[in-house]
């Protein structure tokens, strides 16, 4: 695919997954071959970039160690009104669509989409389009269905207390686990304090990503949190 002149040329790509910066790196290569990347793994570190130089486009995911990445676009509006966001995220909830949307995202993408999506989307950016997700659009246009009058009032605030009142889909020895990885220990003590092997416990860590539909641990504590699975 060609570089165009409406596509972004200084990007920055904020994940705190080395695999899924490298992922995103080749899709933008093949949108926008000539553009200028760089990279953030955490909210301070992607304030810290912005500080130092202005991004056409940033690539935000939501679930990052030190917080939420939806707390940057207020910042970015406050501080870097010339950089446009699109979130990345394995979480597509309709509360966290929300949030990002009326927080001044321009297009919501999950993670689970293949390269192909990713690029057909980011390169919609060069005709003015918005880059959401089929799924996402989809659920929105849902929600936002039916007679003024009767529609309910959809904010992120009643769709948050829906999302965090749903049952827990991890197991007690999962949420064990999780519990003590967002204490901050890694896997070898983590079986020392549950008198498990380390095979097990990757093993849990591997089935607390699948269930939250993420890939490092520090969204998976993000995760659980958002739903009320962890104080």
């Amino acid at each position: 695919m060609n570089d165009a002149p409406g596509l972004p040329q200084r990007i920055l790509l904020v994940d705190d997954d080395p695999a899924l910066r490298r992922r995103l790196l080749d899709v933008v290569a093949r949108v926008a071959p000539a553009a200028a990347c760089a990279e953030a793994a955490s909210l301070a570190q992607a304030r810290g970039q912005l500080d130092q130089r202005r991004f056409d486009l940033v690539l935000l995911d939501v679930g990052l160690p030190d917080g939420s990445g939806l707390e940057l676009l207020p910042w970015l509006a406050a501080h870097a009104p010339g950089s446009e966001a699109v979130v990345i995220s394995s979480l597509g909830d309709d509360a966290t669509v929300l949030h990002a949307i009326q927080g001044g995202a321009v297009g919501y993408l999950l993670k689970n989409g293949s390269d192909e999506e990713l690029v057909l989307s980011l390169a919609s950016m060069q005709r003015g389009g918005a880059p959401i997700d089929p799924l996402i659009a989809r659920r929105i246009l849902q929600l936002m269905a039916g007679p003024a009058a009767t529609r309910p009032k959809v904010t992120v605030d009643n769709i948050a207390a829906e999302t965090t009142a749903a049952p827990s889909v991890l197991s007690g020895r999962e949420l064990d686990v999780l519990q003590l990885v967002a204490q901050g220990h890694t896997n070898r003590e983590i079986a020392q304090a549950l008198g498990l092997s380390v095979h097990t416990i990757e093993c849990h860590a591997k089935n607390i990503y699948r269930k939250l539909a993420v890939r490092s641990r520090g969204a998976a504590v993000y995760s659980a949190r958002s739903q009320g699975l962890l104080p």
